[in-house]
């Protein structure tokens, strides 16, 4: 997973999306600062005596995982997005000024998403298949945009085909994992770029970086990934008493 959509405009409720504005963008997840931690080696360590002469000749090399052509990343990428009509998985977000957050997110395709943080963020993301409502609880806000704004569209459509959809800028492929670079030139303020990164075995979603028009990165992590349940249809209502909700 960053802020995750780069969109500008803020609708009143009630009223209907437009398709255009010039002004603000809004950025997804406030939180804590991530930090590294890292492991120190011991200054001495006993040595592993050598093996036998015998049982070194029989120690088989390490197997190496197949490499994978750039045409084949792509193809086990759409094979796992179109194979997939719904997503249940815990998140980690870290946005362009390094703040984390993390929640939960609900897909069902086509087109149903939602975003829960937890707190201290107030913000909620909706998609209902039309539109994406972004409720802020603190300010008591509903702001509304079109999907096909959003950089998050291989995660909602029913159908992908990346080589189609959308430009291909690069793919690279290791032992341990794949990713693709993609260029979507419909979100909102401009063009985005969006890295998918997966692991190899079993082939899945890993994470997902987007770089906004204005160069700003949200990475979003994945864990603990359902693709079998079922998300509660009531999750992705866009609505008046959700809002009202909010208030409490």
């Amino acid at each position: 997973m960053p802020q995750v959509v780069s969109i500008a405009m803020r609708v009143p409720h009630g009223a209907a999306p437009k398709e255009s504005c010039s002004r603000m963008m809004i950025r997804i997840a406030p939180a804590m600062v991530a930090f590294s931690l890292f492991a120190a080696v011991p200054l001495h360590a006993e040595t592993a005596p050598p093996l036998p002469l015998q049982a070194a000749r029989k120690a088989a090399p390490a197997r190496k995982t197949p490499q994978l052509s750039p045409a084949e990343v792509v193809a086990k990428a759409n094979d796992y997005f179109n194979g997939a009509q719904t997503m249940v998985t815990d998140f980690v977000q870290i946005g362009g000024d390094g703040r984390r957050t993390d929640g939960k997110l609900f897909v069902s395709k086509p087109g149903h998403m939602l975003f829960t943080y937890a707190p201290p963020a107030t913000l909620e993301i909706i998609a209902d298949g039309t539109s994406v409502a972004v409720i802020d609880r603190k300010l008591h806000t509903q702001d509304l945009y079109f999907i096909s704004q959003t950089p998050l569209k291989f995660l909602l459509n029913d159908h992908l085909d990346l080589a189609n959809d959308t430009k291909v800028l690069e793919v690279t492929s290791d032992d341990t994992s794949s990713s693709i670079v993609v260029e979507d030139k419909a979100t909102f303020g401009g063009t985005s770029q969006i890295r998918l990164t997966f692991d190899r075995d079993p082939f899945a979603l890993r994470q997902w970086t987007v770089t906004d028009p204005q160069g700003f990165e949200t990475v979003v992590s994945l864990s603990d990934i359902d693709l079998a349940s079922k998300p509660d249809p009531a999750f992705f209502r866009i609505n008046s008493e959700r809002l009202l909700n909010s208030k409490n």
